[in-house]
């Protein structure tokens, strides 16, 4: 049976990941797939903390484990550079913030086979280390804070649009081109358009399993959710029709608060307008988090409001600023 199955490349892109990275490694190096067959990349963006260290004691126990050097320091890169090094038919993305189940690389080559997809992957499963962290995964595992996007939350097996992390045949890479190293976010899903343009499939199952580590504060969760927001503008100049109306209604909303309370002083009219659309919101967003505490704890309910706010302020911030920038300026990443 093991001569049948496909040799496998794991890259997982770090950089200062010193508190997660060992929990993250052991995950994989206790995978069920034939270890002969399994090769493990950690492209180090040049961490200043005890990364580099920490994967070089694993380099030791699990000699499938090789470190790399990402000089650009950004995700895409370390991609790319891990791809190029990487002797896998099978190409599976990890990042150092998540922990695998034992059969996370033999569920990711089943389904590629079964299905016929160029990419396939799991839930995004989220979990806290803190009281704020748990009130994030929650959020992120809600429709109501993340849309439609189907790797939060469905439990059904399904073609989608975007994935988790995932896991692609190697030829994907060869038909279509690597992840695009402009882009500091959304570059996964920048690669899924560009697999679905090209007549390619990506298949969510729930089978493929997964922990993600979310981030412990609101103001780390405000700049990766700004970020994610500013960095879709750079996606949409690429590829316009890649909007989805999930990722249109945050700006949206912000660009109508924004307006409405501005001129909400000269007139009456949108001053109703303003109180009406953050009415309609702090109801919802009290609904939903009413919802959400009665199935993970009402301990939660206080603070749900706020986290789901900043979720949705900070991408329709992060989006309009990445307009402005590039309609007003010349285009510059952060």
């Amino acid at each position: 049976m093991k001569n049948h199955l496909p040799t496998v490349s794991v890259i997982i892109p770090v950089r200062n990941e010193e508190r997660y990275i060992a929990r993250c490694l052991q995950s994989v190096g206790q995978q069920d797939y034939p270890p002969e067959l399994l090769e493990i990349l950690v492209v180090d963006g040049g961490s200043e903390d005890s990364t580099r260290e920490i994967v070089n004691e694993f380099c030791g126990r699990y000699p499938g484990i090789r470190l790399l050097d990402n000089p650009q320091r950004i995700v895409s890169a370390a991609l790319n550079i891990g791809i190029r090094h990487a002797n896998g038919e099978v190409i599976v993305r990890v990042d150092g913030h998540c922990l695998l189940e034992p059969d996370y690389v033999r569920q990711c080559v089943r389904y590629l086979a079964q299905t016929g997809a160029d990419n396939v992957g799991g839930l995004m499963r989220t979990r806290g280390e803190s009281y704020v962290g748990e009130v994030i995964a929650i959020a992120m595992s809600s429709p109501f804070g993340v849309g439609d996007s189907r790797f939060h939350y469905s439990e059904r097996e399904q073609y989608v649009d975007t994935v988790y992390l995932g896991a692609f045949p190697r030829r994907v890479f060869d038909q279509i081109g690597l992840f695009d190293e402009s882009l500091i976010r959304n570059q996964d899903y920048e690669l899924n358009y560009r697999i679905r343009a090209a007549g390619g499939k990506i298949f969510l199952t729930p089978a493929i399993k997964s922990w993600y580590t979310t981030r412990e504060s609101l103001p780390q969760l405000w700049n990766q959710y700004f970020q994610y927001g500013f960095w879709k503008v750079a996606v949409l100049r690429k590829h316009l029709r890649s909007i989805r109306v999930r990722q249109a209604v945050p700006p949206a909303f912000v660009f109508t608060l924004i307006v409405s309370g501005l001129l909400g002083f000269l007139s009456r009219s949108f001053a109703y307008l303003f109180l009406g659309v953050l009415a309609s919101y702090l109801v919802a967003a009290l609904l939903f988090s009413f919802r959400s505490a009665r199935k993970k704890g009402w301990q939660y309910l206080p603070a749900l409001p706020f986290i789901f706010a900043s979720i949705h302020l900070s991408w329709g911030l992060g989006f309009l600023w990445g307009l402005a920038r590039a309609l007003f300026q010349r285009y510059a990443p952060f």
